[in-house]
């Protein structure tokens, strides 16, 4: 994406988007076909041993506990695909993940469940066309780009084309996950959701809100996007989500920001456009995050709170935001 940021590029606000555009598809007609859309040279790129031992580690995750007062918030950086090693039967989580679970009678994602049922349908109305649109929203250039990348999936291809940029940049992020290996039932939020049984699962941000920060993108905007995601060879795009899924599994928010910024740097076709994208679809979401939290904080009544890992770290991540509130804030 949110699908799967979970996916080639633009992978700072795709992957912390895979909400957007994992989740609506993983019940849609796109994901259901995502495996015949690939061909010989779309499969992951083989993994040094170094890397696979790193993978088959024990998970640690991002996880943050944030006080101020007799409020207390705990923060899980999600990432929306993953692999079955991530959360090991039968416990899934490391005990202070649990333990914080346990204490906490409201659960929040960035979208509730309700929505992400109701989600297909609004992704269709915003990212799609009845009409094969997308060659006309784009350059030439771009269009003869996309065409030749998915010249060997013509199944792929004649979805994309009823699609707008956004959505076309998400589904080539999509297949950029996939052929990384890594798969949306082993996302955080559905597995959060196999283990819950305290309190109820609420959403930080409605569907609506969601999809128009991609949707109201400018179509330069939309069109950077794009260009992002088709930057790469698909292995070069598989090998960088890899490279966010260790990360994310290490556990450390802002070594995750660190990384979204090396991103930025090496794919922005404009980086004047590629910062707006990111203020619309990743720093307004996360001010948006912290203002819902602290509506709902309540003494005395922890909150689990569990968003995707790229909002959480750096100078305008929701753990920034919290200690400018006057929050404590430590890993947890």
């Amino acid at each position: 994406m949110r699908v799967l940021k979970c996916f080639s590029t633009p992978l700072q606000w795709g992957c912390i988007l895979f909400y957007i555009w994992v989740s609506p598809f993983a019940t849609g007609a796109i994901a259901k076909r995502l495996p015949k859309f690939f061909t010989a040279t779309d499969s992951a790129p083989s993994t040094p041993s170094s890397i696979v031992a790193k993978s088959r580690a024990a998970p640690h995750l991002p996880f943050y506990i944030a006080r101020k007062g007799h409020i207390t918030f705990y923060l899980l950086g999600t990432l929306h695909v993953g692999e079955a090693s991530d959360y090991p039967f039968p416990k899934r989580f490391r005990p202070a993940i649990r333990a914080a679970l346990k204490a906490s009678p409201i659960l929040a994602f960035e979208l509730s469940p309700d929505d992400l049922i109701l989600s297909q349908d609004d992704v269709q109305r915003y990212g799609g066309c009845a009409y094969s649109c997308l060659p006309r929203l784009i350059s030439a250039t771009l269009w003869r780009r996309l065409a030749a990348r998915l010249r060997g999936n013509p199944a792929a291809f004649a979805e994309i084309k009823k699609t707008r940029p956004w959505l076309a940049a998400l589904l080539m992020d999509t297949l950029a996950a996939v052929a990384a290996g890594l798969q949306t039932e082993y996302g955080t939020e559905a597995q959060l959701e196999n283990v819950y049984t305290m309190g109820r699962i609420v959403g930080l941000e409605t569907l609506n809100e969601q999809i128009l920060a991609f949707a109201r993108l400018s179509r330069a905007e939309q069109s950077e996007m794009l260009a992002q995601s088709l930057a790469q060879t698909p292995e070069q795009s598989a090998a960088d989500m890899r490279e966010l899924y260790l990360l994310w599994r290490a556990g450390d928010a802002d070594q995750l920001a660190v990384w979204q910024t090396k991103m930025t740097g090496k794919l922005a076709h404009s980086r004047l456009i590629s910062e707006a994208i990111d203020e619309k679809t990743l720093y307004q979401r996360n001010r948006r995050f912290t203002a819902r939290l602290l509506l709902m904080a309540e003494p005395e009544v922890p909150l689990f709170a569990a968003i995707g890992a790229l909002h959480l770290g750096g100078p305008r991540g929701v753990l920034a935001l919290l200690r400018q509130h006057g929050f404590d804030v430590q890993p947890g």
